[in-house]
């Protein structure tokens, strides 16, 4: 490491000799010597303060540097983990293992209270499209601290529970802790999106994709796409709803993915056939 990498690019003290032992050839004295003349040393001053704001911009960089590997990288990291540690902690019983997959139901399914408390643990979600090892777990509540920083995917409070009529609705992540939602762009029109409570299997199948602005909330509605100051129909069908910030990087607008119940099965039956590889 340099000097001046160390920190200290500031200029060093002038050496400072006995005047007494630098008479000239004329025999001047200390008072009658002239000093060289150097015409440095006005910038002197100038050039300091550039190489101060030089070291000052170069640290700069390195914490906005540090900031971003731990923004992009550490939490996606530490996210991942945490959320495979709480899908380990749920410790639920495992579906029956077999070639045999669940039998698909198409009545109405059961369906579970909405919790009371922000953060409670729920469901798991699996999406085939993401890989064979994809399973996040699912919080009440939408909170960016408590819920989708921490746990990964959380659902909007007031919005249907898996398997009802209306609309279960959830956000996570597309970058950073975890990142839930990273390839929420990919889903196509007839994937699955499953989604599993203690006891039941919910099966729901993509139906469209779109881009909207954070403002256009009627996105969750009980139906998609009927703002407030329309007339909610009756309930007639049982919706998904994926949303998590686009672009990549950005929270300027949402990614919505919609969906709509195929099937439902009990846990204990097996697996659905879209987890059986």
């Amino acid at each position: 490491m340099t000097h001046a990498q160390a920190g200290h690019n500031v200029p060093l003290p002038q050496e400072v000799f006995p005047i007494a032992y630098q008479r000239g050839p004329s025999g001047m004295g200390p008072r009658n010597a002239r000093r060289p003349q150097s015409s440095g040393g006005p910038m002197r001053p100038v050039a300091w303060l550039i190489g101060v704001m030089g070291e000052l911009l170069v640290t700069a960089g390195l914490v906005l540097g540090l900031f971003v590997v731990w923004q992009l990288w550490w939490t996606d990291v530490e996210g991942a983990r945490a959320q495979s540690e709480i899908i380990a902690e749920m410790d639920w019983e495992a579906a029956p293992a077999g070639p045999q997959t669940a039998v698909e139901n198409h009545g109405p399914p059961p369906v579970m209270a909405e919790p009371p408390d922000a953060g409670t643990l729920f469901a798991q979600m699996y999406i085939p499209r993401f890989g064979d090892d994809y399973v996040k777990p699912v919080a009440e509540g939408t909170d960016k601290a408590t819920v989708l920083d921490t746990i990964g995917i959380g659902h909007y409070v007031d919005t249907a529970m898996p398997g009802d009529l209306g609309n279960f609705a959830v956000a996570a992540h597309r970058t950073t802790y975890g990142k839930p939602f990273n390839q929420i762009a990919e889903l196509k029109n007839g994937d699955a999106v499953v989604v599993r409570t203690e006891d039941t299997w919910y099966v729901y199948k993509v139906t469209e994709a779109k881009i909207v602005y954070p403002q256009n909330v009627e996105v969750i509605a009980p139906v998609p796409g009927v703002t407030k100051d329309q007339p909610m129909p009756e309930l007639t069908q049982r919706f998904i709803t994926l949303t998590s910030c686009h672009p990549m990087f950005s929270a300027t607008e949402r990614y919505i993915v919609h969906g709509e119940l195929e099937y439902w099965s009990p846990v204990g039956e097996g697996k659905p056939k879209e987890l059986v590889s």
